[in-house]
């Protein structure tokens, strides 16, 4: 039996039901992304995807420019969600295994919806400075790990080389998404090698 009041319980449901309707709100919006690309990324079409009325997708997120960012925002924290993990995991053996890593970070590629939305969401970046700047502070976040994990593998490095490597090995590794995946090119197994030697490389 719960504790709390009815009140409570009242608001809890409709906190929970709001959440609910903003995921689904979400999903419908990352769905046209996929789909349909930025371009006929629309309110209503929003609403339709989600089965929703175009007033209950207006009271979450009153412009696109909101909306935008709260899919972008949730993309995001979920891929830093899968990645801090596998820099925290890794740095916990001796020595940290680098390839390993390095095949895990590669495996996120193998998702074709989360690379063509990430694809829309940098093209959208630049045109759009608020896009930019939440895409800035996630790549940071992303390039402190790589930053850390080096000062583990090399305490001998320099700070200021630690962070220009980690910034190289990102650059590295999200730009071969697009070459991995079917959008720019197909990857192939020589070229995954090469891939993989040059990160192991940056990592020391």
């Amino acid at each position: 039996m719960s504790d709390r009041s009815p009140e409570q319980e009242k608001r809890t449901a409709t906190t929970t039901k709001g959440a609910q309707r903003r995921a689904l709100i979400l999903d419908a919006t990352e769905k046209i992304l996929f789909e349909s690309g930025y371009g006929e990324l629309t309110m209503r079409a929003v609403a339709v995807t989600a089965q929703a009325r175009l007033g209950h997708v207006q009271y979450y997120f009153p412009s696109r420019t909101e909306l935008i960012d709260a899919v972008l925002r949730r993309t995001l924290d979920r891929s830093l969600d899968r990645l801090a993990p596998l820099f925290t995991d890794a740095a916990a053996h001796t020595p940290p295994d680098a390839e390993g890593l390095i095949r895990q970070l590669l495996a996120e590629h193998d998702d074709p919806r989360l690379v063509r939305v990430y694809a829309e969401l940098w093209a959208l970046a630049g045109r759009d400075e608020a896009v930019a700047a939440v895409l800035r502070t996630f790549y940071g976040e992303y390039q402190d790990h790589v930053a850390g994990f080096l000062r583990i593998r090399n305490p001998a490095l320099p700070d200021t080389v630690c962070q220009a490597r980690a910034r190289v090995f990102t650059a590295l590794i999200e730009g071969a998404a697009l070459f991995r995946s079917g959008i720019a090119a197909h990857r192939t197994e020589a070229a995954d090698a090469e891939l993989i030697n040059t990160a192991t490389a940056l990592l020391g």
